[in-house]
């Protein structure tokens, strides 16, 4: 009998907020193209995502993410919150096109704290 080492890789977001997320169960990084806000502004987030297949990203704001939820969900696939950082896609299989959903987060960057809404637009490949 094989015994298997458990690996852990640690996501970072901001300067304080860390996870520890077991890499054998963990979803590769979407392919993403963000548009950054200070909070209590609005922000547009791009992610990309092959058919089927399921990736994480993380909120794309600067500063700390106190809280965060999902507003509305996405139709062509299911999002999973993993903490208030962190999110997970999977798009349905044999769908390809677009998937848009929202996420509504909370916390203080720089200049500035409060709430924001990211609008997240899903290409599935």
């Amino acid at each position: 009998m094989r015994l298997f080492k458990i690996v852990t890789l640690a996501l970072t977001v901001g300067a304080t907020n860390s996870t520890t997320v077991p890499l054998a169960l963990a979803a590769p990084e979407c392919s993403k193209l963000v548009g950054l806000a200070d909070w209590g502004e609005n922000s547009t987030a791009d992610i990309s995502v092959a058919s089927g297949g399921s990736c994480q990203f993380s909120i794309p704001m600067r500063g700390t993410v106190s809280s965060s939820d999902i507003l509305q969900k996405p139709a062509h696939g299911k999002l999973k919150k993993l903490n208030a950082t962190t999110y997970e896609y999977k798009s349905k299989g044999k769908y390809k096109g677009s998937d848009t959903f929202i996420i509504k987060a909370t916390g203080q960057g720089p200049k500035a704290s409060g709430a924001s809404v990211i609008n997240v637009n899903a290409t599935i490949n």
